[in-house]
């Protein structure tokens, strides 16, 4: 999933309860579900930038020197500008993308 595009707020918003707890009627387990998929947004990301900072790795024996390479810090301040994965998850939650289920009860 592409979350360089996503509309999440950068900053803190207020939700109203009534609909973030409508597809489940439950305000714990809409909570919950968002939580495990912030989670995996999170995790992703994380990926993500490990791969991208590896392609720019330089490695060296010597512990004294430090190299600081402009496009590691370039890469790193672009996913520090993204919104945080919570945010991420509840708009996902919102506009009906994340898919959930719970197993039948016998």
């Amino acid at each position: 999933m592409d979350y360089k595009e996503t509309k999440a707020p950068l900053s803190t918003i207020t939700y109203d309860k009534n609909e973030i707890e409508a597809p489940t009627q439950n305000i714990y387990e809409a909570i919950s579900i968002i939580a495990k998929r912030a989670n995996q947004i999170n995790s992703d990301i994380k990926n993500e930038l490990v791969e991208k900072l590896e392609e720019f790795a330089t490695y060296n024996d010597s512990l004294e020197e430090v190299f600081e390479n402009k496009e590691q810090i370039e890469v790193s301040k672009f996913y520090e500008r993204l919104p945080k994965p919570t945010a991420m998850a509840v708009e996902e939650w919102l506009k009906g993308k994340v898919y959930h289920r719970t197993p039948e009860t016998e």
